[in-house]
């Protein structure tokens, strides 16, 4: 007799559940292929179906399953509650989410040596404030589910602490799972486990081959061994039988939302995993986001909050000098944008045999080429023209910083015919030159996406830094993410002015966030150690509390902003963004919609307010139009239902696709 199941298709509509019957017995949780119009698709069995399920699914032509996916592995309870969970936090295809996150079936996959841990004794012990903070967690270690967090200045000694809990979680025969914001983070923290942890270590990241990650999943699915597993927001999916203890580190950083497919944040999938399996977890950071800041730091969450407000061992904090630009220099002189006298302090600090960091957080060698004679820029067609194409003068290219448009650098001008090309802006490649030029005797090199596209690359500029055979790094928000420089004790910022004045109601959270971050990599080994911020603006209150390291006094100033204008974390946002190669009829379907809202709003919802619509700041990418809505509420259920309301009611027409972002970081 034929059993009946509900599969959870891959396929990106909201409703991907649907019936379907099979002659053999199938567990919730098993990995199946099943016709699906014309074409097979890949399911997964969430139980057998109901009997008014089956009804309703009468009403059309019920269809068998065609086979258990071979070489696959079910799911287990946990990981389907996890799946459940986003579907419907995150307004996503619970089916095509599952699918998203499993790495692609192999035949025959490569076997892979996993990195074994040393277990060599601890080289350091804890301070007295460190152990007092380390005793305390580890209490809570083995009671269940609870939410901590660990807020420390940079060079305080948070890595420490999450060592001696690891470790204490390996000797019971738990696993552990770290999670980093960014692969760069990867070398540094592996390198530091192996040395002092006694069980094998896994790694997930983009570098990983798909291979790679069939076999760690498989590994994972099957064994008890108690491992380390560290990786990116992705490898929150991973399976884990005897998970013991979640750590989050830099659980501030935006790297851990992902923005294509599903938009979830791994920070907060983690924190409901963690909750699923009954175990606690532990958020890190020096400058936390304003909502876990807010959340932890109330009174009565004083027991999960822990800081750390000195650095450990012998290492100040550095002394930020703000340097005002204004009318210093223009383009056309030789070392701009760098000023005389920050030249000075840099080859200060090279003749002490210390080394340097720049940061610029922006690619190439100019943001846009100019037409000296006619005024003529160049722009890429495909995302509008409000988009300049940068120049890259290693690869005598322009690129388009929002999609893959990448042309040659013209020898003279379209319009006119001048070969009298101006290059306006500034980049990595710009400073590098500059700085090259100046200082002859010393090597300087780039640390961004541009020059390092693999693992092997990163590692091997870090060990190059590390070692002394690089003096200058120019570097983007990579240099920021927690590395430990010993012999760095200046750190120069440029360019920090367009996040300040970016429009965003985080852009001072943001700015303050990363300022601080890439400061911390100064002085950590060393007194005497600088930080110099050029910039246009250095009467803005966001480098007043930078200046005094005053990380409390700068949310305590955004607090009550943040109230005012009813954003986080006084309130949760739902994005709505709909795209469109057509214009006009992306602006009539957007405005319609809105309009159904607020009816809807009104008659239901009356705690949600409805802004906009309204195009994207780059309205066009890729050809593509994308205007958007932003939901509001104090009312956490009153906007999940309104937005659940809208995807079970809108279908959107052939030319027009939209997508739902919960806990938004990209606004309008």
């Amino acid at each position: 007799m034929n059993k009946y199941y509900q599969v959870a298709v891959d396929y990106p509509g909201f409703n991907s559940v649907f019936t379907y019957e099979c002659e053999t017995d199938l567990a919730r949780g098993e990995l199946v292929t099943v016709p699906f119009g014309r074409r097979s698709a890949n399911g997964t069995i969430l139980g057998e179906s109901t009997s008014s399920e089956i009804e309703a699914a009468k009403k059309f032509k019920i269809k068998q399953i065609k086979n258990v996916i071979g070489n696959s592995f079910s799911l287990s309870e946990d990981q389907l509650k996890l799946y459940t969970w986003m579907s419907k936090y995150y307004h996503y295809s619970l089916g095509k989410l599952i699918f998203d996150c499993l790495p692609k079936v192999m035949k025959r996959p490569k076997k892979i040596e996993f990195i074994q841990g040393l277990g060599e004794e601890l080289s350091f012990s804890l301070n007295e404030k460190q152990a007092e903070i380390y005793q305390k967690l580890q209490s809570k270690m083995f009671s269940g589910f609870s939410q901590n967090y660990l807020h420390g200045v940079t060079g305080s000694g948070k890595s420490a602490i999450y060592i001696g809990l690891i470790k204490d979680m390996i000797e019971k025969g738990r696993s552990v799972q770290f999670l980093l914001p960014e692969i760069n983070l990867t070398p540094q923290f592996t390198k530091m486990f192996q040395q002092l942890l006694k069980c094998p270590i896994l790694t997930y990241h983009s570098g990983v081959t798909p291979s790679e990650k069939y076999t760690i999943w498989k590994h994972l699915h099957e064994s008890q061994e108690a491992v380390l597993l560290m990786g990116v927001r992705s490898s929150i999916f991973l399976p884990m039988k005897n998970l013991g203890l979640i750590i989050v580190d830099e659980e501030h950083d935006q790297s851990f939302k992902q923005y294509d497919r599903c938009p979830y944040n791994g920070r907060d999938v983690a924190i409901k995993k963690a909750q699923l399996k009954e175990v606690p977890i532990l958020l890190g950071s020096a400058t936390p986001s304003m909502e876990n800041y807010y959340l932890f730091s109330k009174e009565k969450d004083q027991r999960n909050y822990f800081s750390l407000r000195q650095r450990a061992g012998r290492g100040d904090f550095p002394e930020l000098v703000l340097k005002d630009v204004k009318g210093k220099f223009t383009e056309i002189d030789s070392t701009w944008p760098l000023l005389e006298d920050t030249l000075l302090e840099i080859k200060n600090k090279l003749d002490k045999k210390e080394q340097v960091l720049v940061f610029i957080n922006k690619l190439g060698y100019s943001q846009y080429v100019q037409c000296r004679n006619c005024g003529h820029q160049f722009f890429n067609e495909n995302c509008g023209c409000q988009n300049n194409l940068r120049y890259f003068k290693k690869k005598n290219c322009l690129s388009c910083s929002h999609c893959e448009f990448v042309m040659p650098l013209p020898e003279q001008c379209p319009e006119c015919g001048s070969i009298k090309l101006l290059n306006k802006g500034f980049g990595t490649e710009r400073v590098q030159q500059v700085l090259s030029e100046v200082f002859k005797d010393y090597t300087v090199e780039r640390f961004d996406r541009d020059e390092i596209k693999n693992t092997r690359e990163l590692e091997d500029k870090l060990s190059r830094f590390h070692n002394a055979e690089i003096d200058i790094f120019v570097g983007t928000q990579m240099l920021a993410k927690g590395h430990n420089f010993k012999n760095v004790n200046l750190v120069v910022v440029l360019g920090i002015d367009s996040m300040l004045n970016y429009s965003d109601f985080r852009s001072s959270e943001k700015t303050y966030q990363l300022v601080e971050q890439i400061s911390g990599r100064a002085g950590r080994y060393k007194p005497g150690a600088r930080v110099i911020i050029q910039t246009m603006t250095p009467d803005h209150d966001v480098f007043k509390h930078l200046v005094n390291h005053s990380f409390n006094e700068f949310y305590e100033h955004e607090l009550p902003m943040r109230e005012l204008c009813e954003c986080p974390p006084f309130s949760k946002i739902i994005m709505i963004f709909f795209s469109s190669s057509k214009r006009e009829k992306l602006i009539n379907e957007v405005n319609s919609v809105a309009s159904k809202i607020r009816v809807l709003m009104g008659e239901n919802f009356k705690d949600v307010r409805l802004l906009g619509p309204a195009p994207m700041g780059i309205e066009k990418k890729a050809s593509q139009f994308t205007w958007a809505i932003m939901l509001k509420s104090q009312d956490v259920t009153q906007l999940h239902q309104c937005a659940q309301t809208i995807e079970n009611n809108y279908h959107p027409s052939s030319q027009v696709s939209y997508k739902i972002d919960v806990d938004p970081f990209q606004m309008l």
